[in-house]
């Protein structure tokens, strides 16, 4: 008898602020631009859907691997995100230094010590639809992001205990 599979588990987004998962409301951070169902490349728009999450970066020099169903890579100086409609590498893992325009994922502040990589706009690749969505450590104060979601460090760590392979982001449309 074989098992049964597993349920997808989702992390819920309730607009403006929060983000829903295992029936506990956290405060998050939306994109600038708002939540969209057609976002652009560079509208600082949050995208609708329901997306999986591939993997986790974390910054090893800061914090020890978070503990994760997801796959989990650690984050070397010379990685960057690739946000360039024209080139093929359009939002992908790049290695700096890079010709075209990239995003650096080894920043001097926190936001990026973990980053949680959205499956969006990946399965296919869609030229200027939008790169590098994912959730990340929050401003102070959940400053609006460039169209990802952020939450607090604590919170995105006791998050990530619960998440693997199965779970998805679900962002509704705007009312």
């Amino acid at each position: 008898m074989e098992p049964p599979a597993s349920e997808p588990r989702v992390l819920r987004i309730a607009p403006p602020d929060q983000l829903i998962w295992n029936g506990q409301a956290y405060p998050c951070a939306l994109g600038k631009g708002g939540i969209r169902d057609d976002k652009r490349e560079g509208d600082g728009a949050t995208p609708v859907g329901c997306f999986s999450l591939r993997r986790l970066f974390y910054r090893s020099d800061r914090l020890p691997a978070p503990e994760t169903g997801l796959i989990v890579q650690a984050l070397r100086p010379e990685d960057g995100w690739c946000d360039d409609p024209t080139h093929h590498a359009y939002n992908q893992l790049v290695t700096r230094p890079f010709l075209a325009s990239h995003e650096q994922l080894w920043r001097d502040d926190h936001v990026y010590d973990l980053i949680v990589q959205v499956g969006y706009n990946d399965d296919p690749i869609r030229a200027g639809h939008g790169s590098a969505i994912f959730i990340h450590i929050a401003r102070p104060n959940y400053v609006a992001t460039e169209g990802c979601v952020a939450l607090h460090l604590n919170h995105l760590l006791e998050i990530l205990r619960g998440c693997g392979p199965e779970t998805a982001l679900a962002i509704p449309a705007p009312t």
